[in-house]
């Protein structure tokens, strides 16, 4: 599977720009699931083994090094970000994030399947060309053990979070919303 993922990103000098991103899309849709089954196979590891406010050390620790161990390996930028930030040195979203999460939110209040939203798309920024990617991160159960309601958390978790995140705005949602996406950037430039 590993090979799968990095073909498109090997081939890129001999593909049409409407295949080029078509390929790129098919890669970084398969990165991002990764980073969400890894990350969620963690958490629920964490939890059973040491209970929710433990857990918190894998989204704070563990998810950025799965982010960075992606991007080394396919030479994209791989995070996560949402427009509730936990983390804001982590995940604040640049203004193209903020727009298609923001996006997301509507189609989701619409009906739509958030596990089911996603974009990619070739943007030219002041920095050159790109091709974005998002995927938006539905709030499951586990979620809502640290990103729930204020009544809903626990008073362990949330004396963690208080401590680890001072200035946190992930908490509030309800199951089936949109916790925030995992984000993919690659340089088109690099990509010639």
């Amino acid at each position: 599977m590993k090979n799968f993922r990095m073909v498109p990103f090997l081939l890129l000098g001999t593909l049409s720009p409407p295949a080029m991103a078509d390929d790129l899309t098919v890669s970084a849709r398969a990165t991002a699931s990764d980073l969400i089954q890894r990350l969620g196979a963690l958490l629920k590891k964490e939890m059973a083994a040491g209970g929710p406010d433990n857990a918190i050390a894998v989204c704070r620790d563990t998810a950025p090094d799965l982010a960075g161990d992606l991007s080394r390996k396919t030479g994209a930028r791989v995070s996560r970000v949402s427009l509730k930030t936990r983390n804001p040195l982590l995940g604040q979203p640049d203004p193209w994030e903020q727009r298609v999460l923001a996006e997301f939110d509507q189609q989701a209040a619409q009906g739509a399947k958030p596990e089911t939203l996603e974009r990619s798309e070739v943007v030219t920024e002041p920095q050159g060309r790109f091709f974005r990617y998002l995927k938006a991160i539905p709030v499951q159960p586990l979620c809502l053990t640290c990103h729930g309601t204020t009544d809903s958390i626990p008073n362990p978790v949330k004396a963690r979070l208080a401590t680890d995140y001072p200035h946190d705005r992930a908490t509030g949602y309800a199951l089936g919303q949109i916790r925030g996406a995992v984000t993919i950037k690659r340089s088109m430039d690099e990509a010639k």
